[in-house]
C-alpha cells in the first residue's frame, strides 16, 4: 500500500489532530515522505470532488469533512445548531485569530472593554484554547484558535484568513 493511502488511513482513525512525527513513527517512514503524502492528499481533496479536507494547525494535522457538507452532516447526525456568536464574541475571536498568541489583557486593550466572559465563552465553544503562558509576572494565559475554529469557519489553516486592510491592522 502506498504511503499516501496509509497516511489517509491513519488520519481517518485518529480521534484528534496528530503530528507529522506521529504519523512518520507509526509508518516507519521519514517525515518528508509523510509531508509529501499530506500535500498529495490535500491536492486531491481540494479539487472539489471530495467531501474531505486536510486541516493543519502548526505541526498538527487531521482529516475533516468539507465545510460545505456541514448542514447535511448536522441534519444526518441530528445535531442542534448552537446560537450565533455575539458581536463581542466575534470581536474577541477576530483579535485572537489575527494576533495569536494573545493574552486577555491584550484583547481588552484592543476592544477597550472587559473580555474575560467573552473569552470564557469562546473557550467553552471550543473556538479558542490556551496555547501557553506569557513569561512575565502573573504568567497570563496565551490564547490561540483551535481546529474547531478552523472547521466552523471552513478554513484549513489560519493562513486562509482574509487579509486585513491597513486601517484594520492598526486597530488590532
Amino acid at each position: 500500500m502506498e504511503i499516501e493511502a496509509l497516511v489517509e488511513s491513519l488520519l481517518f482513525v485518529a480521534d484528534q489532530p496528530v503530528t507529522v512525527g506521529q504519523l512518520a513513527r507509526a509508518l516507519e517512514a521519514k517525515e518528508a515522505a509523510v509531508q509529501e503524502a499530506l500535500l498529495a492528499l490535500d491536492e486531491r481533496y481540494s479539487q472539489g470532488k471530495h467531501g474531505l479536507r486536510i486541516q493543519r494547525q502548526g505541526e498538527r494535522v487531521q482529516i475533516v469533512t468539507a465545510s460545505e457538507a456541514g448542514p447535511f452532516i448536522q441534519r444526518f447526525l441530528g445535531l442542534e445548531l448552537s446560537g450565533p456568536l455575539s458581536q463581542a464574541a466575534l470581536e474577541a475571536l477576530s483579535i485572537v485569530a489575527y494576533r495569536q498568541p494573545v493574552t486577555r489583557a491584550q484583547v481588552e486593550a484592543i476592544r477597550g472593554v472587559h473580555s474575560e466572559g467573552v473569552l470564557r465563552t469562546l473557550v467553552a465553544r471550543g473556538l479558542i484554547e490556551e496555547v501557553g503562558r506569557l513569561e512575565q509576572v502573573g504568567r497570563p494565559i496565551l490564547y490561540g484558535t483551535t481546529f474547531e475554529f478552523l472547521q466552523q469557519f471552513g478554513l484549513t489553516s489560519v493562513e486562509e484568513l482574509p487579509p486585513l486592510e491597513e486601517k484594520e491592522m492598526q486597530a488590532l
